[in-house]
């Protein structure tokens, strides 16, 4: 058996281990209600995320090599560098394999966030970070029809594209979103609906925010496979559009706040 089966062979162990299972089921609980997700920084600037998911999406953006990442949701930005140092990664190992001398200004790979409020002293740290030559940013709904036309018009340079919805996490929002990006996704890359988490939750959990169990990003992703399955859809490459929950992802990180959340193309 090879490493890599081995990887398999014990992740798939891993879904089916009551315990282990039950173990992160109870540790996501107790650091949610500690705002655990709160504690990190991505290259200096604060990353709402779980480190377990940090390293999920290093390791499909290293496998996917997008020249786009489209993320909802901005905050303080670590999402944003986190992205931006993997494209500037895979700009180095490309230029190296090649043998050539590495030109940042001459690269495309671009991360476009989305913020319905971008605050000022964030867009004003985003941007002075060495990685901003790598990020573009657009203020506004991420599903208001001129956004969405906006981001749509943007993708039409790209081929190899990554989504990320990280915004408002209210079910009829995710919807939208998923309605409006997921299309846009390319074959064998990835849209990843965050927060999926809320509805594994307590009803009690969430009482200051409008979404909770029954309303949340689980709920929307449940639903839009359910309308590609029933309804079908066409992906802006005008192809039929299929995704399938990548539970191999889950399995393996056991701690993650986006259960049934990594959607691959297929």
């Amino acid at each position: 058996m090879s490493f890599e089966e081995e990887i398999r062979s014990r992740i798939g162990d891993n879904g089916k281990n009551a315990l282990l299972l039950e173990a992160g089921s109870e540790f996501m609980h107790q650091s949610i209600m500690a705002c655990y997700s709160y504690n990190f920084s991505c290259l200096g600037r604060p990353i709402i995320q779980y480190p377990q998911d940090m390293i999920a999406m290093q390791e499909l953006l290293w496998q996917v090599q997008p020249d786009l990442i489209i993320e909802t949701g901005i905050a303080h930005g670590g999402s944003l560098i986190l992205s931006a140092s993997m494209l500037a990664m895979i700009d180095y190992c490309e230029a190296a394999k090649e043998g050539r001398a590495l030109d940042p200004a001459a690269s495309r790979r671009r991360v476009l966030g989305l913020d319905i409020d971008i605050r000022a002293h964030n867009r004003a740290a985003i941007e002075a970070h060495p990685l901003a030559h790598k990020i573009e940013m657009i203020q506004g709904s991420s599903i208001a029809p001129e956004i969405i036309s906006r981001v749509h018009e943007y993708a039409k340079n790209y081929e190899r594209i990554f989504v990320c919805l990280d915004s408002n996490h209210t079910h009829e929002h995710v919807l939208a979103e998923l309605e409006a990006y997921a299309p846009l996704v390319s074959k064998k890359s990835y849209c990843v609906v965050f927060d999926t988490i809320i509805e594994n939750m307590p009803d009690d959990m969430f009482p200051d925010r409008p979404w909770g169990k029954g309303n949340n990003p689980r709920t929307a992703v449940r639903e839009y496979l359910r309308r590609l399955k029933l309804e079908g859809r066409k992906a802006a490459d005008g192809a039929p559009l299929h995704f399938e929950i990548d539970k191999m992802i889950e399995n393996k990180l056991l701690i993650t706040v986006a259960p049934d959340g990594y959607l691959k193309r297929i």
